[in-house]
């Protein structure tokens, strides 16, 4: 990695390249070590740092911490306010967001624009949204809601139910089903993530000498942040196989 660096046209002292790498957790054998050997996360950190310190004009980070432990994380935390580059950053990592970026944009119906509020704000308006969806789907399923039979028609309407039924019609209780529980279970992750971040912002919790319940939280967090998107790609998966299967959309 020394050689890479200079390799770079960067006139630096080892000492000082080596006490860079340093922060990002590359030490002893491993400055001197081919980066071949390295695993996922470790090439992730070394990325990042060959990225910030090249100090570029624009950073583009998507999910930075994800491969990263409690330190690996401070460091990436004090880089990126350090910078004077222009940066994009997309992360669940509410401590990151918070520390060090000063606009939020909303990505939203097929557009990007200005979020005029902060993270808590952010919250809001997403509960928001979510509550507003849930009575536009009730107000429309009431509406589309066809009236029952007339008593002549009862007989033939059972029978034109029984032969026009589908072969979907099979698996719609399964895929409602689904997409109900998945709604529910991303409810309960959202909420469970929402309340982790809060204890995340509380400076108190990184000065304290104990950082074995920082650690803890920040890999919960992790979790939390993969088991979301794994369930909000299932869910929606499940949404175009009952939109295939010409059934109304469930809203999350």
């Amino acid at each position: 990695m020394i050689h890479q660096e200079a390799a770079m046209g960067k006139q630096t002292r080892e000492q000082d390249l080596r006490n860079y790498l340093g922060s990002f957790d590359f030490r002893g054998d491993m400055v001197d070590a081919p980066c071949g050997r390295f695993s996922g996360g470790e090439k992730s950190r070394l990325a990042l740092a060959l990225m910030i310190r090249t100090a570029p004009n624009l950073l583009l980070l998507d999910e930075p911490t994800n491969h990263l432990d409690l330190e690996m994380r401070e460091a990436l935390t004090i880089a990126l306010q350090e910078t004077e580059a222009g940066m994009v950053l997309v992360s669940h990592d509410r401590h990151l967001l918070r520390a060090t970026c000063d606009e939020l944009w909303l990505v939203a119906d097929g557009k990007v624009r200005p979020f005029d509020g902060d993270l808590d704000d952010y919250a809001d308006w997403l509960a928001e949204e979510r509550s507003k969806e849930k009575r536009s789907g009730s107000a429309a399923a009431n509406a589309t809601t066809p009236a029952p039979p007339k008593a002549e028609d009862a007989k033939k309407s059972v029978l034109a139910t029984r032969q026009e039924t589908p072969a979907s019609a099979g698996k719609r209780p399964p895929l409602i089903k689904e997409a109900e529980k998945l709604e529910a279970r991303l409810a309960a992750l959202q909420g469970e993530l929402k309340l982790l971040e809060a204890r995340l912002a509380d400076p108190a919790l990184y000065a304290a000498p104990d950082k074995a319940l920082l650690a803890d939280l920040t890999s919960r967090q992790t979790q939390l942040a993969q088991d979301i998107s794994h369930t909000e790609t299932r869910w929606l998966e499940v949404q175009e196989a009952l939109s295939r299967d010409g059934f109304k959309e469930s809203t999350a």
